[in-house]
């Protein structure tokens, strides 16, 4: 057996584990939402806007601050593209310093306004509109945002947009022609997991182009199985979230 047949047979081990429940993760950061309708433009909305500040924090406290933040019948109207375009920058940062969705009280209502702004005059006020016209191509979508970089701050990062396509797929009712194209999201739990697993040495998981190097041997290992690279996304992050107690 060669080497990629014993990373293989490991994934099938930790995609057992994860969907036996052996790995937790009852409740993924994401759960923490108003349960809107899957196909509502809010809804849509919802998981948008707080994904582009999802760095360099803990997941599960944005999500339950961004929630809170939408409960709030006044503060709700940040998830409006149209309302925040027409917000003072000091409503806005308001808002989402309250709630701490923004813990960085200058640069981050800018990513939320700006994101808003894309939303609002180029894409016709509708996110969904991304999808549509990029005929719900993964590849596409993600060529848009490319060509488009400065418009989409942080969400057009290669982890971030990878993982925002991830959970649209989840929580809302897109359906993707191309769902092979969604890398894996390479945080820092996912490469910890990667190397545990034999895919990448220790000194590759702290080079500097270790996402592109993680999608690329993903997408390779996974040829020709049943398996997209997406698939194995949340049980690695559940496995290193958990301190990898459960022996693969």
């Amino acid at each position: 057996m060669d080497k990629n047949d014993e990373i293989l047979e490991k994934v099938y081990r930790l995609l057992s584990a994860y969907k036996n429940g052996l790995l937790g993760g009852e409740k993924m950061p994401e759960d923490e939402n108003p349960h809107l309708p899957k196909d509502s433009c809010e809804n849509y909305m919802y998981f948008t806007l707080p994904m582009a500040l999802n760095y360099q924090r803990n997941s599960y406290v944005l999500w339950e601050c961004a929630h809170r933040m939408y409960n709030d019948t006044e503060a709700r109207a940040v998830f409006n593209s149209r309302e925040v375009c027409s917000m003072s920058e000091e409503q806005l940062r308001e808002h989402l310093v309250r709630y701490k969705v923004a813990l960085q009280p200058n640069k981050q209502p800018l990513i939320w306004k700006k994101l808003c702004e894309t939303i609002e005059h180029k894409l016709d006020g509708d996110i969904r509109n991304l999808f549509v016209w990029n005929d719900f191509s993964v590849r596409k979508i993600k060529t848009y945002i490319q060509q488009n970089k400065k418009d989409f701050p942080y969400l057009g990062g290669n982890k971030i947009c990878n993982y925002w396509l991830h959970v649209m797929e989840q929580y809302t009712d897109v359906v993707f022609t191309d769902r092979e194209n969604i890398t894996v999201a390479p945080d820092t739990h996912v490469i910890q997991a990667s190397q545990k697993l034999g895919l990448i040495s220790e000194t590759e998981a702290q080079a500097s182009n270790v996402q592109l190097l993680l999608a690329q041997k993903w997408s390779d290992l996974l040829q020709g199985t049943e398996l997209v690279p997406i698939d194995i996304h949340t049980p690695m992050w559940l496995w290193s979230h958990g301190k990898f107690k459960i022996k693969i």
